[in-house]
């Protein structure tokens, strides 16, 4: 392959672009992760999560992808046979679904449109029918990065804590924390989860838990088999600044930076580019002639689109001449969806400018691909862009 000048476009809804100044203080040289300089980075860290996270409670980071954190949360919490409940929102709902499937957990799977966010109303429906009480814990993916829908999870802990049903709340957070509103205790949440390689501008290697009280406390009595994953080991060492393992020190130091810099442009500045972002790319979707997946525009994503292709195309194709000739890449449709949507992410270490280019690459591609389309849509775009100001 012959050399492409400029840099690569990396629009996935993740992983996403990471900064310069993540990346000059990740090369820093690796320090003594038992030593006094060790200790004081970890002490910001945990303190900054519970910033990051909307919460007063303990924050742990994990040497791993986000699946790591998904069985953390289980196995910290329940017991063989257990039930948990898990809608069918997404690919990656079912994947989580099924890592507590292979623990030996009861999952009582609940179909659902995928092009819809989960409702308050079906959660509790389903609890209430639990009259034996049955369900332990409550699976939702706040935005479901396969499909660019988001659910209300401010609505479904409010209902869960109204129903009286003890369940707890389980929340990933993957492609929503640091692209969208999460506030762990004001919402209800007893674990949410997330990963490194999106909203927080890291590469993949991190994950996060957040526990919030009656999380730890059905801790004390959960059965399912866990070492590396344990929160004890995690708190015990977590108290005097630093891990129980030998941590990823470099990963560490990018995420003290990325921290810095989300203060710096401070939370509500983060979501209101986000969303200013995302109005943008279904502006240009629309007149494109293209459909977005998500079929209520409240519940469509921040984070990314996810763009239906028409009858006849194939997202593969286009994603395909769309790397070739320009150099980006476009996000995959995952499980059923592979060839019948791609996916633009908007998350991350972007400004206007960079919106505007992702966006002329796909409008080039699709003439290029030959997929049916209205030109244009870069224009509408850039007028929402250009009104907003800044980035």
């Amino acid at each position: 392959m012959t050399y492409q000048s400029g840099r690569h476009f990396l629009q996935l809804p993740g992983p996403t672009n990471v900064p310069g100044r993540v990346l000059r203080a990740m090369s820093r040289p690796t320090i003594d992760h038992r030593g006094t300089e060790f200790k004081e980075l970890t002490e910001r860290l945990l303190t900054e999560l519970k910033w990051m996270f909307r919460t007063e409670h303990p924050v742990l980071i994990y040497p791993s992808s986000a699946t790591g954190a998904w069985e953390a949360a289980l196995t910290n919490t329940l017991s063989p046979g257990d039930r948990v409940l898990s809608f069918d929102q997404g690919f990656f709902a079912g994947k989580w679904a099924t890592v507590a499937e292979r623990f030996g957990l009861d999952v009582q799977r609940e179909s659902w449109e995928p092009r819809r966010g989960v409702a308050a109303a079906a959660v509790t429906d389903a609890l209430s029918a639990d009259t034996r009480q049955a369900i332990k814990a409550v699976l939702i993916v706040h935005n479901e990065t396969a499909t660019g829908v988001t659910s209300d999870v401010e609505a479904i802990g409010t209902a869960m804590r109204a129903s009286g049903h003890p369940a707890l709340l389980f929340v990933d957070t993957v492609s929503s924390l640091g692209a969208t509103e999460l506030r762990h205790d004001d919402w209800g949440i007893d674990v949410t989860v997330t990963g490194s390689q999106k909203g927080l501008m890291l590469p993949p290697g991190l994950s996060f838990v957040a526990i919030g009280p009656r999380a730890l406390e059905a801790h004390r009595t959960a059965e399912l088999p866990r070492s590396y994953w344990d929160w004890d080991d995690q708190l015990t060492f977590n108290e005097r600044g630093f891990f129980p393992y030998t941590p990823a020190t470099n990963l560490l130091y990018g995420l003290d930076e990325s921290l810095s810099m989300l203060r710096e442009e401070g939370l509500e500045h983060v979501f209101a580019r986000h969303a200013r972002f995302a109005q943008a790319t279904r502006a240009a979707v629309d007149t494109w002639g293209l459909e977005g997946f998500a079929l209520d525009a409240g519940e469509a994503s921040n984070a990314l689109t996810a763009v239906v292709m028409p009858e006849g195309s194939d997202a593969e194709v286009l994603r395909a001449a769309i790397l070739e000739r320009f150099d980006m890449s476009l996000g995959t449709g995952l499980g059923d969806l592979k060839g019948r949507v791609f996916r633009i992410g908007h998350l991350g270490d972007l400004n206007a400018l960079t919106l505007v280019g992702t966006l002329a690459g796909v409008e080039m591609g699709l003439a290029l691909a030959g997929v049916p389309h209205e030109a244009g849509g870069v224009a509408v775009a850039m007028e929402i862009l250009g009104e907003g100001g800044g980035t």
